[in-house]
């Protein structure tokens, strides 16, 4: 059956990924731009969010993990208190709410894969932000808070392995970490499984939504350029070398084994790096920065 969902946070990159990957799947999908709807102001969202009446609400905002450390008061009211209003507003109409969270919330301090039920003590402002809203998250009835890192999958992306991509494509020399590890999430996987998720019976609950396995820096960086064939040169560095204002976790690898044995199973690392590497620009129409496209009607 088609859901009405709305799309907080359309605009950026996995918002608008997840927009049409929800459209794919035949759903209504109200797309609110941050210009659209500022989830830090709770009685818009309440009178906005309440008037199109969703059936779920999927939560693609966040405020940065450097932005967070320079402005924590923003962080709060983007990370944190927007998800209590967007709880709220599920919990009144019986959505069921979607919201993405962040490796960040772990102190890095393991030597295994984090899984869901290990205990979080996040070392930044952004990672703490990132934990209360997953609190805030639980208050709707139906609630999935899905954690992510290492995003990519973007031609025109920001994020570190997007940029490694062109560097490596454009035979730069790369400098990458050897001492930090992560779990990378393929945006495209990112969306099909939130779909999943929406359509499916799975019971609420924090989920690791990364690809399988996990990674240096340092090995990733080697893997694009074996994959892309790339005569580029890996530097390895070390993490404690380089001056940051920001914690951020050195063991960040996270276990999706709680999304596979719902049958919901993100592939390799490897594998994901090899179908972004391999797929075309999506050519998609990106959605405007003020507006709403298009809102699932009224009645």
């Amino acid at each position: 059956m088609p859901l009405r969902i709305l799309v907080a946070g359309a605009g950026g990159q996995l918002g608008g990924l997840l927009v049409r990957e929800l459209r794919r799947g035949g759903h209504e999908v109200a797309a609110l731009t941050r210009a659209a709807l500022d989830v830090t102001r709770r009685e818009q969202v309440l009178e906005r969010v309440g008037k199109l009446r969703p059936q779920a609400v999927v939560n693609a905002t966040v405020f940065g993990v450097e932005e967070s450390e320079e402005d924590p008061k923003t962080a709060l009211a983007v990370n944190a208190f927007a998800v209590r209003s967007l709880a709220e507003v599920c919990r009144s109409s019986d959505a069921t709410f979607v919201h993405f969270s962040s490796d960040f919330v772990f102190d890095g301090a393991a030597t295994s894969p984090y899984r869901e039920t290990d205990r979080p003590n996040p070392g930044s402002v952004y990672g703490a932000t990132k934990l209360l809203g997953e609190v805030y998250a639980q208050g709707a009835p139906r609630h999935f808070v899905l954690r992510v890192e290492s995003l990519f999958g973007n031609p025109e992306g920001k994020s570190t392995i997007d940029r490694m991509c062109v560097d490596i494509r454009a035979g730069r020399t790369v400098s990458a970490f050897y001492d930090r590890t992560v779990s990378p999430a393929y945006m495209a996987d990112v969306a099909a499984a939130t779909r999943r998720l929406l359509e499916g019976k799975a019971a609420s609950g924090v989920y690791h939504c990364v690809n399988a396995g996990f990674t240096t820096w340092h090995e990733l960086a080697m893997e694009l350029t074996r994959q892309i064939g790339s005569p580029s040169s890996v530097v390895p560095v070390s993490a404690d070398g380089i001056a940051s204002k920001v914690f951020r976790p050195k063991f960040a690898a996270l276990s999706n084994e709680k999304l596979a044995n719902l049958g919901i199973e993100l592939p390799s690392w490897q594998n994901a790096l090899s179908r972004a590497l391999a797929a075309p620009p999506s050519g998609a129409t990106p959605i405007p920065s003020s507006g709403v496209r298009p809102a699932f009607p009224r009645s």
